[in-house]
């Protein structure tokens, strides 16, 4: 049986639903975009161009939800599957997009350049509980114009998984979905095997940027799946109490929603977020909060009643090192969100309220995200009835070290994590050097970097994003990368 964990009854989160679509009809949101008015007027939604507000109905609503994907598969470079998104299947990726990164040995932190992307990338690799790489921080060596579509040129070369990404500005959209057909070879291909999710955040309170939801709108029109990012932060820009939060969380995420469906039914969808508890006393947004964690897994129930596969920023922590904070925040997070069934946890590596993020983190959550597989498989019987037999070969023998059960059921049932998880008594460990946990993940991080293999992608597809990219540099100025198609091999 598959272990749960839900805080909503069925009747409470209708009353949320309902509430949310009240205010949308009602109240509406803002969208500083006259494109997208017209387009949501054309639809038969009420807009008021002086305010920049539109108005929605219950029913298109309850249309748009319904074009939604239940479910929907994504892809890795290769044109392999990796992702189902449905029910309470499970995928950890890293957190995004952090400002800075933090060194081992360091305390202050650092802005990242192409060599840390890169380092990233290659340990990404090699990460099995990680299904997904994010573009999880953003490198400073390069014009700031093009520092979003150069993450996903880097995460394209350096690594087979699928992207979560997100673009900065509207005009960075059309060469990252141009790297994107590069890969597939056809817009169709695009469409049918997925390589990316973009981030598309609204801001709370009820409104849509001009970037933001052009951003949603060119990824409904290519069938990019989106994951929708609210944001409200309980006691600040947010009801304080945790339900009225859902409700405008709600309310966001249902708008993003609409508009994509109305512009392309059926565009895949993640019923994602962000969202806060605010801390009074220090005036932050603290990811590793209960309450925080508990907003999450709430709409992540909310989302399932829609029947729309969920995503949501947590396994995170606020810690400003590698510390017992850090483990503490981020495995209970990644835990809840397990047992939650989040169909996209969004977090490993993060820390310092999103802003920055840790290689040496990075492999420690790791270690998380294969515990909490192991929890979600549950408790199976492995010819466990009758126990008679199995008992009176203990008690013959006094160990069952080397019994045809053990040896049959052994890797099955019991998770044998890294070496950085320290399990030897202390002697062992004194032997070993009395390293700490994250003395052992600053060792493992070199030696992924150190064991990676190539993954650079055939040679017309790497020409043709090497030259995408160089001429989405050029229009800022930029004439040479941190990386070109010859000094490549340099990186590999």
């Amino acid at each position: 049986m598959r272990p749960t964990l839900n805080l909503l009854p069925a009747s409470l989160i209708d009353q949320i639903i309902d509430e949310a679509v009240t205010i949308l009809c009602q109240i509406g949101i803002t969208l500083e975009n006259n494109r997208l008015l017209s387009l949501l007027s054309e639809h038969g939604l009420r807009v008021d161009l002086n305010k920049s507000t539109v108005y929605f109905t219950k029913d298109i609503i309850e249309q748009s939800i319904e074009t939604t994907p239940d479910s929907f598969q994504m892809y890795d470079r290769n044109g392999r599957q990796t992702h189902c998104f449905e029910g309470k299947k499970v995928h950890f990726t890293p957190g995004s997009s952090a400002l800075y990164i933090l060194d081992p040995n360091a305390v202050r932190t650092r802005t990242p350049v192409t060599t840390d992307y890169i380092n990233y990338a290659k340990v990404v690799q090699q990460l099995d509980a990680i299904g997904a790489q994010s573009t999880a921080f953003i490198p400073a060596d390069v014009h700031n114009k093009i520092s979003d579509s150069y993450r996903l040129f880097l995460s394209l070369l350096f690594c087979d998984k699928p992207v979560v990404t997100g673009a900065f500005t509207v005009e960075s959209f059309e060469v990252m979905k141009d790297f994107q057909i590069a890969v597939r070879g056809s817009e169709k291909g695009l469409k049918e095997k997925p390589l990316t999710i973009f981030s598309c955040c609204p801001t709370s309170p009820l409104k849509w940027s001009h970037t933001t939801s052009q951003n949603l709108a060119d990824c409904a029109r290519y069938s990019i799946p989106v994951e929708i990012i609210a944001m409200p932060l309980a006691g600040f820009i947010a009801p304080v109490s945790l339900t009225g939060t859902l409700i405008q969380h709600t309310a966001e995420t249902l708008s993003g929603i609409v508009m994509a469906q109305l512009i392309n039914p059926g565009t895949p969808i993640l019923y994602g977020g962000s969202p806060a508890v605010f801390d009074v006393r220090n005036q932050t947004t603290p990811m590793g909060a209960i309450e925080t964690m508990m907003i999450d897994c709430a709409y992540n129930e909310i989302g399932k009643h829609l029947r729309i596969p969920t995503q949501a920023y947590i396994g995170l922590s606020d810690a400003k090192t590698v510390d017992a904070q850090a483990g503490l925040e981020s495995g209970m997070g990644a835990l809840m969100a397990g047992l939650s069934g989040v169909n996209s946890i969004s977090g490993p590596g993060m820390m310092d309220f999103e802003n920055c993020f840790s290689l040496s983190k990075l492999v420690i959550d790791h270690e998380i995200c294969r515990m909490v597989f192991r929890l979600i498989e549950g408790i199976t019987p492995r010819e466990d009835f009758p126990a008679l037999p199995i008992m009176q070969e203990l008690l013959e023998s006094q160990q069952l070290f080397a019994s045809e059960h053990t040896v049959k059921y052994l890797r099955t049932e019991h998770h044998f994590p890294d070496k950085i998880i320290t399990r030897s008594n202390r002697a062992r460990w004194e032997t070993d050097g009395c390293r700490s946990t994250s003395k052992l993940a600053e060792s493992k991080v070199i030696s992924l970097i150190n064991k990676y293999n190539s993954t650079i992608p055939e040679e017309d597809i790497c020409r043709s994003i090497f030259d995408l990219m160089q001429n989405e540099a050029g229009k800022y100025g930029q004439n040479k990368l941190p990386v070109t198609l010859k000094t490549l091999e340099k990186f590999v």
